[in-house]
């Protein structure tokens, strides 16, 4: 019986093609090495977590990208390259030092001097995460006798800098956001593209049809997910995504998962005037128009002219005829025209929720930034609550978004727009995703602020999201010369007044 035929008789038959390939590339590869960064190099154990992500997803690539053999050499490699992931992903998990009557021990002054003159190895420094983690994850057990919280923190906060190179400030703030169990996990995620997804137009075909003219032209593929019924996930593809005949003839368009969700909140209904404040450049604009069927009006305005002119040629490519586009600033809006059903405002951030997209946000963000957005947000939000029209009969919503996960650009401005207007906060109609704050640190905010979303990419594997959905219940302003007290009660009067 030949080999192939009998699997219990396996003869090991030297290397296959790829090996052969990669041990001729190592051989010319170790001329220009010493015999100690040449074992470094052979050694996955070896490798930093960012490295063996890389690794891994590059590996992931080129399985995708072969053809399956009968070849028994090649079938032997996957095995080995299978139990190479198994232990990277083994090797990725927090782990303390091997030897338990080993106790972390926070560096002394001479030792942080000496960090100051020559600073330590990325691999020292991400052990040094592991092992202080763990300590502060057990204190009362693993904590180095007279040293206090404060300083193991002090110490994570440089490392974690230092080997992701973040700048303190933002550092701190996740830091505050996430424990510290989770942080590790956040921090990872960004160093990590977020999945290819693209959102089908059925203004113009199915998803299943798309999926099925896509994978003729070699595009491996998935549906994005339950809670999406349009939504596809890229995984491979041998053609330009961005260029097929199926996008240019607009049959999808490249949009983040994260990006469909405050639409979907928004559930823009057939006849209704809707707006889009921010709309450059322009995938929520034709993603509401699509679920409009076309009918209605959508005003797609954009204070930036030159962003204005991608959401013209999306709007063309996929076929949308209820669209008008403006230029105005969004605080203005209230002025140039109100009455809307509904209002979606994706209001201008600091992108703490892509930095796997961007990672210039890592180091040029700081609190005046923070503070700079967080107030053009606040104005925003009031100039979009006064554009819509509490009397709809079909509408009267608001849904506001960031692509940021910070407090201060989120619950924050939600809680004062709670403040300020006779709106309240309703169910967003996403079945999945984090609660919003409700208490954060020194701050307390409105309890229904728990019916608002969070994201995070290393929890649902999309760009970091905010979504919070409003209701309006009446056109009138509140004055600032009201008192404390009736700000507090009015909302609730009219409210009362428009169930009776």
């Amino acid at each position: 019986m030949g080999r192939k035929l009998d699997p219990t008789n396996k003869v090991k038959r030297g290397p296959g093609k790829k090996a052969r390939k990669q041990q001729g590339a190592e051989t010319e590869l170790a001329k220009f090495l010493t015999d100690g960064q040449y074992e470094v190099l052979l050694s996955p154990n070896e490798l930093l977590p960012i490295e063996r992500a890389a690794k891994k997803d590059k590996k992931l690539k080129e399985a995708l990208d072969l053809e399956s053999d009968e070849d028994d050499d090649e079938e032997e490699d996957d095995e080995e390259e299978q139990k190479s992931d198994a232990e990277m992903d083994e090797d990725d998990t927090i782990q303390t030092n091997t030897d338990e009557g080993e106790r972390f021990r926070l560096p002394g002054a001479e030792e942080s001097e000496m960090e100051g003159v020559t600073p330590l190895d990325l691999k020292s420094i991400h052990q040094r995460i592991k092992d202080n983690i763990d300590v502060l994850c057990n204190f009362s057990t693993k904590r180095e006798p007279g040293k206090d919280r404060t300083e193991y923190i002090s110490l994570l906060k440089k490392d974690l800098c230092t080997y992701y190179s973040y700048n303190s400030f933002l550092m701190e703030k996740f830091m505050d956001l996430f424990p510290l169990s989770e942080l590790v996990d956040f921090l990872e995620a960004n160093e990590i593209h977020r999945p290819v997804t693209i959102r089908t137009n059925t203004l113009k075909t199915r998803r299943r049809d798309l999926a099925q003219a896509l994978i003729n032209r070699g595009v491996n593929l998935d549906p994005l997910g339950k809670w999406s019924k349009v939504g596809l996930v890229i995984y491979d593809s041998s053609v330009p995504i961005g260029a097929t005949p199926e996008y240019l003839a607009g049959q999808y368009m490249l949009q983040g998962a994260s990006s469909f969700l405050p639409v979907m909140a928004l559930s823009p209904q057939e006849g209704e005037l809707v707006l889009d404040m921010s709309s450059a450049p322009g995938g929520k604009t034709t993603y509401i128009a699509q679920l409009m069927r076309n009918t209605g009006v959508i005003v797609a305005n954009d204070a930036n002219a030159d962003r204005l002119k991608s959401v013209v040629g999306n709007i063309h490519r996929l076929g949308v005829t209820n669209t008008v586009v403006s230029n105005y600033d969004g605080r203005q809006f209230p002025k140039v025209m109100g009455g809307f059903d509904r209002v979606l405002l994706d209001a201008p951030c600091s992108g703490t929720g892509v930095i796997a997209k961007d990672p210039a946000v890592k180091t040029s963000k700081d609190e005046a930034d923070i503070r700079r957005s967080a107030h053009l947000q606040k104005e925003l939000i009031l100039a979009a609550i006064d554009s819509v029209n509490a009397e709809s009969s079909t509408g009267g919503y608001l849904v506001y978004c960031t692509c940021s996960i910070t407090v201060e650009e989120n619950e924050c401005v939600v809680d004062y727009a709670l403040k300020k207007r006779n709106v309240k906060l309703v169910p967003t109609g996403l079945d999945f995703g984090t609660e919003g704050f409700t208490r954060f640190r020194e701050r307390k905010f409105h309890p229904s602020l728990k019916l608002s979303r969070r994201f995070y990419p290393h929890s649902h594997n999309m760009d970091g999201f905010f979504v919070a959905k409003l209701k309006k219940f009446s056109n009138v302003i509140p004055t600032a010369a009201a008192g404390k007290g009736n700000r507090k009660t009015t909302p609730q009067k009219l409210q009362r007044q428009r169930q009776l």
